[in-house]
């Protein structure tokens, strides 16, 4: 035994190196029989699947130039970082971008910008941008909702992301008068940081349901009693990433948190499925946006997809007939992403933004009742350029998810659906989560909801206007191919925008229904 103790402790460094390598082409070659490279190459095998396991961060920071990169590019994502972080987020020496490229966007500026009258109160808050609609305000809602800024955080459910980044974004809204979607994963402790809240009611019907998985009027309504802050509720048809495709949170997944938010049982996956119960039809569907409506006092708005029109010409016909129906609409466009789905959904399923909303929109616009209705824009639409398009098509306010996620630290490793997040904000691991530093975070939420407000009035002054729904559909070019190099979204989209009622910003500064009334201007 000593000899043998003896031999091995003279083994050099190199030689237990030698009989580890050794150890793993045994392995490869007689054990293992799942991965035919390492099998007919042991041991070198290995840095195939290495390298293919760091892919994506090879071509992200070394591969990639700054417009390649997708869902973001790495300028997208570096002036959301430099903006969340209050530094530099100019570029020099001109752009990089192709602009001769297809649908690229050309805002058509004013030869004389809009001067800010002296007590403008942009003059004093440069980041002072609400809604100009009212949502619930036509339909004489008992408590209707403007939204205290034009960009808000779009759906994502706790279980989904982490308490930590729930909190943070909460926090962070709330500085920033913003208001903060739910998602359907029910509301959480982490969504009541102050902020403004869109209670989000999906398919699974997480936090409002009864035992046997139905909708519940009596606990919706006991939940908006009890937190005020809910300031309207959406009911979600479908999202940009899986339309029509449910979902499965498994067993293993589900803590004892988050089976008393959702109101589940521990112990058993839960089934969130591609289809309603509360309603059939899309005359049903208006009926329960009513009652939701009456029993509660809020604004109800609906979420989806766009894909086929049919169903939509119904809704629309029958809101002209009834005048009942949603308050506010959400459109998602195709390229939404927050949410894991099959490449078959997230690639293919659903119109991508800009053709979705314009066909819904015109559907509106043409009955004459766009007008009655708050329209809502959700599709990597969080840059001032994009938003100038959306509300030049006639968007009323825009939600944001992944810009959202960036601003707080995600850093594209898309590893959303594995529940390892490098940065901590779409898991559920503890120690992952750890280094989220909520009050720094939630700052620079607020810093990059600022700098978008206050670079997307700028935009707007440049075109001669004082607020963003005052844009038109012939502000915009958009590039549509080498033959006739750019048309006006009219020209483009067939239809012209309906014109929003705006008297000042001191009208809406002063409007009761105004959101984000505890905001810190900071």
């Amino acid at each position: 035994m000593y000899t043998l103790l003896l031999f091995i402790g003279n083994i050099p460094w190199w030689g237990w190196a030698l009989i580890f390598l050794a150890l793993v082409a045994l392995r490869d070659i007689f054990v293992q029989r799942s991965h035919t490279i390492s099998h007919n190459f042991p041991v070198i095998g290995h840095l195939r699947y290495f390298l293919e396991s760091i892919g994506p961060e090879l071509r992200q920071y070394l591969v990639a130039n700054n417009r390649e990169e997708l869902p973001f590019n790495r300028t997208e994502r570096g002036w959301i970082y430099a903006s969340a972080k209050k530094e530099n987020n100019y570029e020099g020496f001109g752009t990089d971008q192709d602009i001769y490229s297809h649908q690229y966007i050309f805002i058509n500026n004013a030869m004389l910008p809009f001067k800010l009258p002296q007590g403008h109160p942009n003059t004093t808050d440069k980041h002072f941008l609400p809604c100009a609609k009212v949502m619930g305000a036509y339909r004489k809602r008992r408590r209707p909702f403007r939204p205290g800024s034009v960009i808000n955080i779009s759906a994502m459910s706790f279980g989904s992301l982490s308490a930590k980044a729930v909190e943070s974004m909460n926090l962070g809204a709330k500085k920033a008068g913003a208001y903060h979607n739910t998602g359907e994963g029910g509301l959480s402790p982490y969504h009541s940081m102050g902020a403004d809240v869109v209670f989000q009611v999906g398919t699974g019907y997480f936090g409002v349901r009864d035992k046997e998985g139905n909708f519940s009027m009596k606990k919706l309504k006991k939940l908006v009693e009890e937190n005020p802050f809910v300031r309207a509720i959406e009911i979600k048809l479908s999202q940009g990433a899986k339309p029509g495709k449910g979902g499965v949170l498994p067993a293993k997944k589900i803590t004892r948190e988050i089976a008393g938010i959702r109101h589940v049982d521990m112990g058993k996956d839960v089934l969130s499925p591609a289809n309603h119960t509360a309603f059939s039809s899309v005359k049903e569907l208006i009926d329960l946006v009513e009652e939701i409506a009456e029993e509660t006092g809020l604004p109800v708005g609906i979420k989806a997809a766009v894909g086929k029109l049919d169903q939509w010409h119904e809704l629309a016909s029958l809101m002209k007939e009834s005048g009942k129906g949603p308050d506010f609409i959400t459109i998602d466009g195709g390229e939404g992403g927050t949410g894991a789905a099959p490449p078959s959904f997230a690639d293919h399923v659903s119109l991508p933004w800009v053709y979705g909303f314009s066909d819904v929109y015109r559907i509106f616009k043409e009955l004459d009742i766009a007008d009655r209705l708050v329209f809502v824009a959700s599709g990597k639409l969080g840059f001032p350029a994009k938003a100038a398009m959306a509300f030049a098509m006639g968007a009323d306010c825009i939600n944001v998810a992944r810009e959202a996620m960036m601003s707080i630290g995600c850093i594209q490793s898309q590893a959303c659906h594995t529940n390892r997040c490098p940065s901590g904000i779409a898991t559920q691991n503890k120690w992952l989560q750890s280094g989220i530093n909520i009050p720094l975070k939630s700052d620079r939420l607020q810093q990059y909801f600022n700098t978008f407000r206050k670079e997307f009035l700028e935009v707007t002054h440049a075109c001669g206007y004082e607020h963003p729904c005052q844009f038109t559909m012939y502000d915009v070019d958009i590039s549509v191919g080498d033959r006739n190099l750019t048309q006006t979204l009219a020209a483009t989209y067939k239809y012209n925008k309906v014109k929003v009622p705006f008297e000042s910003m001191e009208k809406l500064k002063e409007c009761p229904h105004l959101g984000g009334k505890s905001r810190d201007n900071a």
